[in-house]
């Protein structure tokens, strides 16, 4: 028996609640991605991992805010607790690898193909592993050709975002480069959710329709976005720049190839992390008799 699907139970709330997680967790991976790319080599694996975490964490909570929406009349639906954290590791392992290909590798042709072909999997596996971890009295099945497609946007978008973390600077540029991905990634979700039909059991047993209750699941992810934010936030070379990153004449300034990570600077005074600091060295005692 053919099971009738409704993936907007709650209206239009679950879709932009969803698109607005995936967009907080792009603009994190996006800006901690950039990030890495202007510090030094010590750090960069942090920011990096950062970033991945961000992106992995808001995807897969974006996914599971939406299948707040989603039920089958007639059935009720539950989820298997070890494939659904399964995909949320994939979908950060994943995603790492992609990030790290292209922080260590800058925005050449090949690491964006590479680094963005393997986010996108990653993106793809995350949604249809989730799936795979639902369970109810019935059977899923799926177009090939609308899977195809839903991957297709996966890649497309990821690449897309690898290639904005390491040529967008700014602040309103990288927002519009998260947008566009929480587009992309939401695009993606319903396009892979219009492949599903489900086959119910002749057998099943009647149920409300309803899913079992998700928001214990997401508390995880959603607090460490936040505080992922917090992290964001708070860097002052997040918030102001470098002294050099929007002088054209200066090594690795805003002349150098999108993509390349900036030469390391090492300041006779002053630090990285405290961009005043530039100009707070206390002048030399002038000598006798110079008065």
């Amino acid at each position: 028996m053919q099971g009738t699907i409704d993936g907007f139970s709650y209206g239009a709330v679950t879709p932009v609640a969803a698109f607005l997680m995936a967009c907080l967790g792009a603009a994190l991976g996006l800006r901690c991605t950039n990030r890495s790319l202007r510090t030094e080599r010590t750090f960069k694996a942090g920011w990096l991992a950062l970033g991945a975490t961000s992106i992995g964490s808001g995807i897969w909570t974006m996914h599971f805010i939406a299948m707040m929406g989603f039920s089958v009349d007639g059935v009720s639906i539950g989820y298997d607790m070890p494939i659904t954290f399964a995909s949320l590791a994939v979908a950060v392992a994943m995603v790492g690898v992609g990030i790290f290909i292209v922080g260590y590798r800058g925005a050449t042709r090949m690491a964006l193909v590479t680094g963005g072909t393997i986010t996108g999997l990653g993106v793809a596996t995350m949604h249809y592993l989730g799936m795979a971890g639902m369970s109810l009295d019935g059977q899923f099945e799926y177009d090939t050709v609308t899977v195809a497609l839903s991957v297709v946007i996966a890649v497309v978008a990821a690449t897309t975002a690898l290639w904005a973390a390491v040529s967008v600077h700014g602040f309103l540029p990288s927002l519009g480069a998260s947008v566009v991905m929480g587009v992309a990634v939401s695009g993606m979700h319903y396009t892979g959710m219009a492949a599903l039909s489900v086959h119910l059991h002749p057998d099943a047993v009647a149920g409300d329709g309803s899913s079992a209750p998700l928001v214990p699941l997401l508390i995880g992810p959603a607090c460490f976005l936040i505080l992922a934010a917090v992290v964001v936030m708070f860097d002052p070379l997040m918030v102001m720049g470098t002294p050099d990153w929007n002088d054209p004449g200066a090594p690795g300034g805003a002349g150098r190839k999108p993509g390349i990570p900036a030469q390391r600077q090492v300041p006779r005074f002053g630090t990285h992390a405290d961009p005043a600091s530039f100009h707070s060295r206390p002048r030399d005692p002038a000598p006798p008799g110079e008065w």
